[in-house]
């Protein structure tokens, strides 16, 4: 994807410049050694093409939003999912009218979007949680996000189908990984520069197995803050009846890092 390409530009450019330097420049045996020569001559190259790389990636961007193929925002991504048949119907009717949606939805230290629909299709297509994992019997329909200003904590309600098992009838461990994965980079986005970060490292505890077609909540809050670096922490639990004490399926800790190109990369909270 766009951030990919980003990041290969970039890797590419140290390479080269790190081959030139070690080669030195080629001269004939009648002219003198330039000290530092080489040196110069890589930096110049390897300038040069992070520039180049920088202005397209920010020229591809610029396209793309003038295109109308920006991001939506959190208000517009409440608007456009459809439910499409009775399953994804139904799924949005438990969503909201649960008692912890009103609640959620009464805060007001907390935004409520739909990540997934703030995509535009021809990105969203190409992600795992949005595309390749979404539609009948996987996720159902895009999950709802609270989040708290400041990068604080996070709320994430969805629903998984029959389709994404394991063991028959248990949802795959790997699949909640990248759901914890995703929601616990989501809450730190705001704490940190340009609100995106990358996995550095998680660390999942699974404590009981997940049933297919179940309501799932993902809570989450940043615990610390150092720079370009924040820490995690987080759990999986079932959406429980009121009155009820929710059920713990998986736990998560996991540092993520605002990588030193993030400026350039599309805001996806």
């Amino acid at each position: 994807m766009f951030t990919q390409q980003i990041g290969r530009n970039a890797r590419h450019v140290g390479q080269v410049a790190r081959r030139l330097g070690r080669t030195g420049p080629v001269r004939g045996y009648a002219t003198p050694a330039s000290s530092g020569g080489g040196f110069r001559r890589a930096t110049s190259i390897a300038l040069a093409g992070l520039t180049f790389s920088t202005v397209g990636a920010a020229g591809t961007w610029y396209t793309m939003q003038q295109s109308g193929m920006g991001f939506y925002s959190d208000e517009d991504s409440l608007k456009r999912f459809v439910p499409s048949d009775d399953e994804a119907r139904m799924v949005e009717d438990t969503i909201n009218n649960h008692p912890l949606v009103a609640e959620l939805r009464a805060n007001p230290k907390l935004t409520e979007s739909r990540p997934h629909m703030k995509m535009p299709v021809s990105y969203r297509s190409h992600t795992l949680t949005g595309g390749a994992l979404a539609g009948e019997g996987k996720m159902v329909v895009p999950p709802y996000v609270w989040l708290e200003d400041g990068g604080k904590s996070i709320v994430c309600i969805s629903y998984v189908g029959e389709d994404l098992c394991g063991h028959p009838g248990i949802v795959h461990g790997g699949f909640l990984a990248t759901m914890l994965d995703e929601g616990l980079a989501r809450c730190c986005f705001g704490a940190l520069p340009h609100n995106i970060a990358v996995t550095a490292n998680l660390n999942v505890d699974y404590r009981k197995p997940t049933p297919a077609g179940s309501f799932l909540v993902l809570r989450a809050t940043t615990t610390k803050v150092d720079g370009r670096k924040a820490w995690v922490k987080g759990h999986m639990e079932q959406l429980a009846d009121p009155g009820e004490t929710p059920e713990v399926l998986t736990e998560a800790t996991g540092l993520f890092i605002s990588p030193k190109y993030a400026a350039m990369m599309p805001k996806i909270t």
